[in-house]
């Protein structure tokens, strides 16, 4: 599966903070769509390295979650050359 954009929660359109990403956009699913970002990590949880940004060359996504107190889920891709997270460099909607 690939992800291909990511919807940002209100009022966060422009951030580079990936506890504020609401959702992500998966291809190769039986359902292509938004899947909430929690969502997401619970079936990388099951399925490591079950989904790949969709920008070369193409990294894994991971579950993680954040510090307490909240202690939020959600995902970012496995770190390579670049700079910043692949996920954030994907389209917003």
């Amino acid at each position: 599966m690939r992800a291909t954009k990511i919807k940002m929660k209100p009022g966060c359109g422009t951030s580079n903070n990936l506890l504020e990403i609401d959702s992500i956009y998966l291809t190769g699913t039986d359902n292509d769509g938004f899947y909430k970002k929690a969502v997401v990590h619970d079936y990388l949880t099951k399925n490591p390295g079950g989904i790949q940004v969709n920008i070369s060359p193409f990294p894994n996504l991971m579950p993680m979650t954040s510090p307490s107190p909240n202690y939020e889920k959600y995902v970012k891709s496995t770190p390579n050359s670049t700079t910043g997270d692949n996920l954030l460099s994907l389209p917003r909607e």
